[in-house]
């Protein structure tokens, strides 16, 4: 389809290509990107190290071999929201281009398929697509994303609330004392024990994200309608039976 839209937005025309080449052909390795596009192996790599700084593109490994997909195409828009773009005819232009994507991204979706996002954008994309789901269950919150992106965090928790999505955070015992319940009131926190590095389980629909919040951020996102049902056990009994309000 024409993405040339794109290039608004601050793609390259490489970029466009890559992006487009994923949306068309789905999960694929880096050789069939080549053959569809016919662009040198090397500035792929570095077409799609772009594409996965922005959010746009997560990858993972499979049988030894990086694959790559793009992410939710909503990310498109929380992309222009975030730049602060004043070009409402662009907005307005790539709104109307979203649910085409979205209908070829989605006739490609895996039963399972796990995802790795790396840095700030990459972890933004997990969390807009966390959007698309009625509730959120997250082990181990610790207000890491409010404190680092507190602009991001407060938009996307706007968004949270016009879409009526519940979330239910097990916050660690140290931010007791942080979290205002009026902006999370479904909220408990987990004993003293559960503590340690800045890491959060989340789990939304059929999908279960692994963040690392360190210095270094990076995403595992596993889609498994399984796990996932078995992860939001595990939140119940940890709500239910072991933390505190």
């Amino acid at each position: 389809m024409d993405l040339e839209v794109l290039k608004k937005i601050g793609l390259s025309e490489g970029e466009v290509k890559v992006y487009d080449a994923l949306l068309e052909i789905g999960v694929t390795s880096i050789n069939s990107i080549h053959e569809k596009v016919g662009i040198d192996r090397r500035n792929i790599y570095d077409i799609l190290n772009k594409l996965i700084e922005r959010g746009l593109v997560s990858y993972a490994e499979e049988n030894g071999k990086r694959i790559f997909k793009i992410s939710n195409p909503d990310k498109i828009l929380s992309y222009i929201e975030e730049k602060k773009s004043n070009l409402n005819e662009i907005k307005d232009e790539v709104e109307k281009m979203i649910p085409s994507i979205q209908s070829i991204f989605k006739s490609k979706k895996q039963e399972t398929f796990a995802e790795i996002f790396k840095g700030a954008e990459g972890m933004k994309a997990v969390w807009d697509d966390m959007l698309n789901y009625g509730s959120i269950y997250w082990i181990g919150s610790g207000n890491y994303v409010p404190q680092r992106f507190p602009a991001y965090w407060k938009e996307w928790n706007q968004r949270r609330i016009k879409k009526k999505i519940r979330s239910y955070h097990l916050f660690r015992y140290e931010k007791t004392k942080e979290v205002d319940k009026k902006l999370v009131p479904d909220s408990k926190f987990l004993p003293e024990e559960f503590s340690g590095n800045p890491t959060v389980t989340v789990i939304y629909g059929d999908k279960v994200a692994q963040m690392i919040l360190g210095k270094n951020i990076s995403v595992f996102v596993i889609q498994s309608e399984e796990l996932a049902e078995n992860y939001k056990k595990y939140h119940k009994f940890l709500w239910d039976k072991v933390a505190n309000n």
